[in-house]
């Protein structure tokens, strides 16, 4: 992981800001199974309508059928692979002695969001400790949170665990032909009557987070409605890993492309809750808001 490019990458600057109140609770307990959702085959545009150069120019795809996980890998699921595997992530192993890197980023920990102030500007921070038990510092637990997407997942994380479960990480064309369901892709992922359809962030990020959706972090899996394919949480929510490279001048390591957009996506920064947008990100680096689900190409598809 290169420690450097973090503080190069994420280390953004607000001049005044002011802390989010917490939004409404919701009461939804997500979904407790590991299934998957056949997703026939077929062609579409990929990349269409960019709103960000990197998503350009459209151009027709062609995918075969796979079998895709129904929502995002969750807390749970990571946790049995960890007890049977013994696997430590890359948020818990000691980091490589890079010349320059700060000191504390010297010992195990990993990227959290942070809600600059003026007293602490900074968008992104290295948190001590960090790590998918524990995604924003040890003062936070997932117990009780099973049904929520796992966290500071780099991506060789989610390579191990994908080879454990005897699957692979999608495409960015099948994660993004997954994603449209054969429909085109709104603004904003509100319904007719403007309410949220995904866990994004509503209100003026990262001023003030209205928490129409219920949610001011992540979202247990399934608690809103499935796309057309019936795949729950292609938007929103955590970013999601997929196992195509991309490219990124200032990074230190190989990227690659991550899909979706998180709860941290807001229409005046990000907006990418979209099916065509795209991030590249370091291999070596998980965050609070990454996580990932799996595909299936080798499962016979269901009989006509």
């Amino acid at each position: 992981m290169h420690r450097l490019a973090f503080t190069a990458s994420l280390a953004l600057l607000l001049s005044a800001c002011t802390e989010a109140p917490a939004p409404p609770g919701n009461a939804c307990a997500g979904l407790p199974d590991d299934r998957m959702v056949w997703v026939p085959g077929g062609r579409f545009v990929m990349g269409d309508d960019p709103q960000y150069p990197e998503e350009g120019p459209p151009r027709t795809v062609t995918v075969k059928g796979f079998w895709i996980d129904a929502h995002e890998v969750t807390n749970a699921q990571f946790a049995a692979f960890v007890q049977a595997t013994g696997y430590r992530t890359m948020a818990e192993r000691e980091p490589p002695a890079i010349p320059g890197t700060p000191p504390e980023m010297l010992v195990p920990g990993s990227a959290v969001f942070n809600i600059p102030s003026q007293a602490d500007p900074r968008w992104w921070r290295w948190v001590t400790g960090a790590q998918w038990r524990h995604p924003s510092g040890p003062q936070e637990s997932i117990t009780g949170h099973d049904r929520e997407p796992v966290v500071q997942i780099a991506w060789q994380d989610a390579q191990a665990y994908a080879r454990w479960a005897g699957k692979q990480l999608p495409t960015e064309a099948q994660w993004e032909y997954a994603a449209r369901a054969g429909a085109a892709a709104p603004p904003e992922p509100d319904d007719a009557k403007g309410q949220p359809q995904a866990n994004y962030y509503q209100g003026i990020f990262p001023l003030r987070n209205l928490g129409t959706d219920g949610y001011a972090g992540r979202a247990p899996v399934g608690c809103f409605k499935p796309n057309g394919f019936g795949l729950y949480d292609m938007i929103g929510n955590v970013w999601e890993w997929t196992s195509s490279s991309g490219a990124r001048a200032d990074a230190g390591e190989p990227v690659n492309i991550i899909k979706g957009g998180s709860y941290l996506c807001a229409a005046n920064y990000c907006a990418r809750y979209r099916p065509a947008a795209r991030q590249f990100q370091e291999r070596g680096l998980g965050t609070d808001h990454i996580g990932f689900r799996l595909v299936d190409t080798a499962k016979p598809g269901p009989s006509a």
